[in-house]
């Protein structure tokens, strides 16, 4: 079940007129921020389906950009996103994609600094609740409303365990896993959702582990 009140339903307190396309896409935008770690130079930004169609009326386009200057789904920045982020330099590109979605609210986010470039997927799917669904060409399950761990890492045995281990340690309990792997023995992503935060000191233990190339917080 998506939905466990009527808080749910309604959605979180927001700018903008609806909770799927403005509360939502903020929610992505500033998932995306966060895993990408730093202010991008250059966003382009995918849009599919009922996005695609309405992104400007319904304000996904504003909504966006502000997650991606990490503003929370109630700043009030939004409504001006798109003109704090000419002023900062970052360069925005749209796309309306004529291609079909599994989720008619999809969109796809390239975020770009210097070499470094990071591919997002994300649907919202109803009162401002949302799912990232590729991380860099991974298939993945993430809600994005709670901490996650992401780790990509080498495709062995022992991978998850070792993982899961020094989470027991520290006392943070798992409430979501999912590995995900392109082809059999090369790297794989780990996508761990958490009851509590994971400090950067966990983060380093993991990183620290053999076989472990890339550690990535979300809080």
């Amino acid at each position: 079940m998506k939905f466990r009140s009527v808080f749910d339903i309604i959605g979180p307190v927001m700018i903008g007129p609806s909770s799927s396309h403005t509360a939502g896409a903020a929610r992505i935008g500033r998932v995306a921020r966060q895993l990408f770690g730093k202010q991008p130079e250059q966003v382009n930004i995918h849009l599919f389906g009922s996005f695609a169609k309405t992104y400007k009326g319904h304000g996904t386009d504003v909504a966006l950009i502000g997650g991606l200057l990490d503003y929370d789904t109630d700043d009030e920045r939004i409504v001006d996103a798109l003109s704090y982020a000419e002023d900062i330099g970052l360069k925005v590109n749209f796309f309306e994609e004529e291609e079909e979605a599994e989720h008619p609210n999809t969109v796809r986010l390239v975020l770009k600094l210097g070499e470094e470039e990071m591919k997002l997927t994300g649907v919202s799917i109803g009162g401002g609740k949302v799912e990232v669904v590729e991380l860099n060409d991974y298939e993945l399950k993430l809600s994005g409303n709670g901490p996650a761990l992401f780790i990509l890492h080498h495709d062995r045995y022992g991978a998850v365990a070792t993982v899961a281990g020094i989470l027991a340690k520290h006392e943070i309990n798992i409430s979501y896993m999912e590995v995900s792997r392109k082809v059999r023995g090369e790297t794989a992503l780990m996508v761990i959702e958490t009851d509590q935060s994971i400090s950067k000191e966990v983060a380093d233990e993991i990183t620290g582990q053999p076989y472990m190339y890339n550690v990535a917080t979300l809080d």
